[in-house]
């Protein structure tokens, strides 16, 4: 059994690193967080309601399909959900037009999915099954898909990890939380806290070493903390940056056959919502996509708001890595002119507030979220391990279907903080 009395430290304070606090704090642990930021969250980043009208997210925004835990969690603290209904839209260059769900082979796409037994890349499967002009379409909506919802690399990202998305139709259903996730975050940071858990917030770890059978860890700040037991919540890239001891580091070989990818997200909040009046069958719509430089749009339909959130993810978002926060902005404006065929001064008038992250550029995050390559279950078993006394957790090392979302990173958070109370 694990010893009631030891002391753990966890680094991150986000969803997976919250989580786990909670769990073993309940459970009578005593537990110390340290947060490289001046909040909690992480990539969950709360935006002042006063700006947009409503408590929006700069970072993760929806739930996604079943999300037991997140369900759960919601359940207790009283937070409601609301589905995510109405219409995809696309603009092809010349035409805006509602998107038609069927593509005439898509009978054959499942087939393919169905009878796959060994895991390839994404560009390799389709380059064996889909290769001709015909299917031209059909790999464009494919690869637009791995890019843009998943962030990830068709070149890399494993076929089989995906199968299940796909064999949806799609997308499973979305909800965005009544509040947005920082409704969430505030619960559990009041639960853990409620508990005894030490929050240390701006306390960046620089190095971590294993003396005498203790942990002891060092911030750059000069702080040091000494515990039984630590959990690293970090995202992938910080893994490197952080100097650990020789059993921890022997593990990180494997982060290399994990896949992390990056996002580019943009709110604007306009003085009325204006592409409704430009076009009344609009009324209804949420997602819209095109091949413009920031190519996905949504907006809080059924919710009134006049907000548009722009989005672009995966290998691409490099293209626009020189931007700050400002021409990021007036990218999106400019997307959604040529989408709109409008003047780009018609739709900056406007503009009552705006908010942009590459969060490749974020010191703590360096992307957005993890994906799956035909060689990363084995990498999550490598990393998920018990043994040690420094553990990893995060969404990057769940192993169910939605790996990337809030709820991988509380699922995997749950996980870790069990194995230390069931003493493994």
């Amino acid at each position: 059994m694990s010893d009631p009395s030891e002391h753990i430290v966890i680094v991150g304070a986000g969803a997976a690193g919250l989580m786990a606090a909670r769990e073993l704090a309940r459970a009578g642990r005593k537990v110390t967080i340290l947060e490289a930021r001046q909040r909690c969250g992480g990539r969950i980043h709360p935006l002042p309601a006063s700006e947009f009208g409503y408590a929006a997210d700069g970072g993760a925004e929806f739930v996604h399909g079943e999300a037991p835990v997140t369900r759960a969690l919601l359940r207790e603290a009283g937070l409601s959900l609301q589905e995510i209904e109405g219409e995809q839209w696309s603009f092809d260059g010349t035409k805006l037009t509602r998107e038609a769900r069927d593509d005439p082979h898509e009978a054959e796409l499942q087939a393919k999915l169905a009878d796959l037994k060994d895991d390839l890349t994404v560009a390799d499967f389709l380059r064996r099954h889909f290769a001709g002009d015909n299917y031209a379409p059909l790999r464009h909506s494919i690869e637009r898909m791995v890019e843009g919802y998943d962030a990830a690399d068709p070149e890399r990202a494993s076929t089989l990890a995906l199968r299940a998305e796909w064999m949806d139709g799609g997308h499973a259903p979305q909800a965005r939380i009544e509040g947005g996730y920082g409704a969430m975050i505030d619960v559990m940071t009041a639960d853990c806290r409620r508990h005894g858990v030490t929050i240390r917030l701006g306390s960046v770890v620089s190095a971590i070493a294993e003396e005498g059978g203790a942990v002891i860890v060092r911030c750059a700040g000069g702080d040091v903390h000494a515990c039984d037991r630590m959990i690293l919540t970090v995202p992938l890239p910080l893994l490197r940056e952080i100097a650990l001891p020789a059993g921890a580091r022997a593990k990180l070989a494997a982060v290399d056959d994990i896949g992390f990818g990056n996002v580019i997200k943009i709110l604007l909040r306009f003085a009325r919502p204006w592409w409704r009046e430009r076009k009344e069958d609009l009324a209804n719509m949420t997602f819209l996509l095109s091949d413009e430089a920031i190519p996905v749009w949504w907006t809080r339909y059924p919710d009134q708001h006049p907000v548009l959130t722009g989005w672009f993810g995966g290998p691409r978002t490099a293209e626009l890595e020189s931007l700050d926060a400002r021409a990021l902005i007036d990218a999106g404006l400019g997307s959604l002119a040529a989408i709109f065929g409008l003047p780009r001064d018609h739709i900056a008038r406007e503009l009552v507030a705006s908010a942009a992250t590459n969060w490749a550029h974020d010191p703590f995050a360096r992307g957005a979220y993890s994906w799956a390559t035909p060689r990363t279950r084995a990498a999550q078993a490598i990393l998920a391990r018990g043994d040690g006394l420094v553990l990893f957790s995060g969404e990057a090392l769940y192993r169910g279907r939605d790996m990337g979302t809030v709820e991988a990173a509380l699922a995997s958070g749950l996980e870790t903080a069990d194995m230390i109370l069931r003493g493994q």
